[in-house]
């Protein structure tokens, strides 16, 4: 039996103290083999968003909801003068102005300090009535 001697002549077993890293090193290399083969397969999805510089001409007719600092709403066709109108009937006001034809584009604007949930709220309120096309205006510059 292999041993260390003792000074009594018996052979007695040391205990090894050291971690046996090997089978570590091994796993380690496996998962780097993996993640090379399987990188190269990932692929990077791409999402086109509209920019407003390629935005085609403005439209004949436009709905416009216009949501005030002090969150109330108001309605305007065509740049006429503005209407003011609630949250609740703001689907009904806006189908009455689109006159039947749902292809009209509804725009939101607001100003800045205006919380973001108000324009959500109003979003929310034209798309589950029914109106397709719903958008938001942007300021360029400034």
């Amino acid at each position: 039996m292999p041993g260390v001697v003792s000074r009594g002549g018996r052979r007695s077993r040391r205990v090894m103290a050291e971690m046996n890293m090997v089978p570590f090193i091994d796993v380690m290399l496996v998962l780097l083999i993996i993640f090379m083969v399987t990188a190269p397969m990932i692929s990077v999805g791409v999402v086109d968003l509209p920019t407003v510089g390629k935005a085609a001409q403005r439209p004949d007719s436009v709905v416009e909801v216009i949501v005030g600092s002090d969150e109330k709403l108001r309605l305007r066709l065509d740049g006429a003068d503005p209407k003011p109108t609630s949250l609740r009937s703001l689907a009904s006001d806006v189908k009455a102005l689109q006159a039947g034809n749902a292809k009209v584009p509804v725009v939101i604007s607001a100003e800045k300090s205006v919380k973001y949930e108000a324009v959500v709220r109003a979003m929310d309120v034209l798309q589950r009535s029914g109106v397709q096309r719903v958008g938001l205006t942007v300021k360029q510059g400034g």
